[in-house]
C-alpha cells in the first residue's frame, strides 16, 4: 500500500463533528482522512435541516459550563467566513415550572445558570404573551429568557469547515466511502472502503445515528434508540412578529408528548416562515434503516394544533416538512458519549468515539475535544460526564 493511503488519523463520519475534528487535527498538522458514507453536507443524518438551537440553559451545571466554553470556538469559526453562522435572538424556556421533561426542568436550569454566572431574566405568564407573542397559556406558566441564545446556520457551519479542510494540505476528504472492514494489525488500523484501502495510527468514530454500522466492524454496539423527529415551517401572517429560540415544558395529554420547540425566522431557511417541531416521537425506531423522510402525521398534527392554539402571527398549516434522525443512548438518556472504545476492542486506546445525543451547539468545541483525545489521549475539558464505561456498549460475539 502506497504511503499516500497512510494517515495519522482517519475520521469515520463526515458530518459536522467529523469535519470539525479534521479542522482541529489539521491545525495540529496531523495528516487526516475523513470518510463519509454519503456525500458531504447531506440531509440523511443527525445534521439534517439547516438550523439548530444554540442555547445556554441546561438543568446541569456542567452542560452550562460546556456551552460557555464553546463560544470562543464559535467565534474562531466565524472568523473563517463572511456568512453569519448564528442569528442571536435569545433563548426562551417556559411552561410548567414543575414539569421534568426530556430537556430537564426550568427551576433546575435557573440554578445551573446562577451557578455559572450566566445572565437571564425571569418571565411571567403575562409577559410570555405580551412580549413573546404566545397566547392562551395557563396562568401558572413561568419562563426564563437568556439573551445569548441563537439559531445556528448548520449548513453554513458545515460549509465553512468543509472549505477549510478541502484547502488544507493535511486533510483528505473522501465521500461515498462507507467503511466495510476495520482490522487492527501491527499497531495500526487497516480500513476497507469501496473506493480504496487506507491505514492509520488512530481512528475517530463520529458516524452519528449510523454508529452501530461502524462499531459492529470492531465487534461492539451502543445501546441506542432512534428518533425520526418531525418538523415543519409555518407561514408568518404578521411580518412584524419575531420569535426567539424557545422550548415549552408541559405535561403530556394522553399519547401526546406535548413538548415543542421553535426557531425564529431566518434569512437562510425559508424566509417568511418559522420552524416549529415536536421534541418527542410516537414510535421510536430500532434501527436507522427504518428512517423515513416523511414526518409522522400525528406528531405533525399535535404540533400544528399547538401553533394554532398558542402562537400569534402564524398560519397553523404546516409547510416544508422534514425529518431528522438522531440516536439516543438508552442508558444515558440524551447524554453525549465521548470516550475511547471499550477495552476489549483491539487498539482501543487509539479509537476515539462520539455517539448519541444532540450536540449541534458544541460542533467546534467537540471537534477540538476529539482531536485532543486522538493525539494526546486526554483533553483539558471536563468530559467525565460523557465517559461511557463499559455499560453503554455491548460486545458482539
Amino acid at each position: 500500500m502506497g504511503n499516500e493511503n497512510h494517515f495519522d488519523v482517519v475520521v469515520i463520519g463526515g458530518g459536522p463533528m467529523g469535519l470539525s475534528t479534521a479542522y482541529h487535527l489539521s491545525k495540529r498538522k496531523a495528516r487526516t482522512l475523513v470518510l463519509e458514507q454519503f456525500t458531504f453536507i447531506n440531509q440523511l443524518g443527525s445534521s439534517a435541516g439547516v438550523s439548530r438551537q444554540f442555547r445556554i440553559p441546561y438543568p446541569d451545571e456542567y452542560m452550562v459550563k460546556l456551552v460557555k466554553q464553546s463560544i470562543p470556538y464559535w467565534d474562531e469559526l466565524q472568523c473563517l467566513t463572511p456568512a453569519p453562522l448564528m442569528d442571536e435572538v435569545g433563548t426562551l424556556w417556559f411552561g410548567d415550572p414543575d414539569v421534568h421533561s426530556t430537556e430537564g426542568n426550568i427551576r433546575q436550569a435557573e440554578l445551573a445558570l446562577q451557578a455559572q454566572d450566566v445572565p437571564y431574566t425571569k418571565v411571567s405568564a403575562a409577559e410570555l404573551e405580551s412580549q413573546y407573542h404566545f397566547k392562551d397559556l395557563p396562568s401558572t406558566y413561568t419562563g426564563l429568557f437568556q439573551p445569548q441564545g441563537a439559531s445556528i446556520d448548520l449548513k453554513a457551519t458545515q460549509q465553512t469547515l468543509y472549505n477549510w479542510n478541502r484547502k488544507s494540505s493535511y486533510v483528505t476528504l473522501k465521500e461515498e466511502a462507507p467503511v466495510t472492514k476495520i482490522v487492527y494489525r501491527q499497531h495500526q488500523f487497516e480500513i476497507t472502503t469501496p473506493i480504496g484501502n487506507f491505514t492509520a495510527k488512530k481512528l475517530v468514530l463520529v458516524p452519528g445515528p449510523y454508529a452501530d454500522a461502524v462499531f459492529k466492524l470492531l465487534n461492539f454496539q451502543v445501546a441506542a434508540t432512534y428518533w425520526n423527529m418531525a418538523s415543519a415551517f409555518y407561514k408568518k401572517t404578521d411580518p412584524r412578529i419575531q420569535y426567539p429560540t424557545w422550548f415549552v415544558f408541559q405535561n403530556p395529554v394522553g399519547n401526546n408528548g406535548n413538548q415543542f420547540y421553535g426557531f425564529p425566522e431566518v434569512s437562510w431557511n425559508y424566509p417568511g416562515y418559522i420552524r416549529v417541531a415536536s421534541d418527542f416521537v410516537m414510535l421510536p425506531l430500532d434501527s436507522p434503516e427504518q428512517r423515513t423522510l416523511i414526518p409522522n402525521p400525528e406528531e405533525l398534527g399535535y404540533t400544528a394544533t399547538w401553533v394554532k392554539n398558542h402562537m400569534r402571527g402564524l398560519d397553523p398549516v404546516p409547510h416544508y416538512t422534514s425529518t431528522c434522525l438522531v440516536a439516543l443512548s438508552k442508558i444515558a438518556n440524551k447524554e453525549l458519549i465521548v470516550d475511547f472504545a471499550p477495552a476489549y476492542v483491539p487498539g482501543h486506546k487509539d479509537i476515539v468515539i462520539y455517539a448519541t445525543g444532540w450536540a449541534g451547539k458544541f460542533v467546534p468545541l467537540l471537534g477540538k475535544i476529539l482531536a485532543d483525545l486522538s493525539l494526546d489521549g486526554h483533553t483539558p475539558f471536563d468530559i467525565s460526564h460523557f465517559a461511557t464505561g463499559i455499560k453503554y456498549f455491548t460486545q458482539l460475539k
